[in-house]
């Protein structure tokens, strides 16, 4: 069966189907609907230090990981809507472009949380819009970025 059947079938609508045209390609037309998680790495063995970090001077929770993916290692936490994943790579590197942004309500307090729990912060961040925004990096050196509504 070609994709284009495929896809034909799995429409909701008769006579549609989830390709389009444009030019004189074919591409799959498709909604993504939400984010249900973002996942970023750390070292093994990190998972006290990533609590520590994101409960405690963030402010998630921790919420428990499928049996069968306990057995990886890491960690899993949310705050509100928002789920984040740590997750062991064997061979680590801190990511200190690629990064997750994170709404927050309060940002001169968790920045003030992230300083005095010593780890290291970048507040030189210009607006972008309407958010104020600065940069916080966890125990193992990934950015992180807190943006406040002006």
């Amino acid at each position: 069966m070609s994709l284009r059947a495929f896809f034909a079938k799995q429409s909701p609508h008769e006579g549609e189907d989830c390709f389009s045209k444009t030019r004189n390609d074919i591409s799959l037309t498709m909604k993504i609907l939400s984010i249900d998680h973002v996942q970023i790495a750390m070292p093994a063995g990190g998972e006290e230090s990533a609590r520590a970090f994101y409960i405690n001077v963030l402010g998630f929770t921790e919420i428990p990981k499928p049996a069968e993916l306990a057995k990886r290692g890491g960690v899993w936490f949310r705050s509100e809507n928002v789920q984040l994943h740590l997750g062991i790579e064997q061979d680590f590197h801190p990511a200190r472009k690629a990064h997750p942004a994170f709404i927050v309500d309060n940002l001169d307090s968790i920045i003030a949380n992230v300083k005095d729990a010593g780890y290291e912060t970048d507040t030189t961040q210009p607006a972008l819009g309407n958010y104020k925004r600065a940069h916080v990096f966890d125990p193992f050196g990934n950015r992180i970025e807190l943006m406040e509504r002006l």
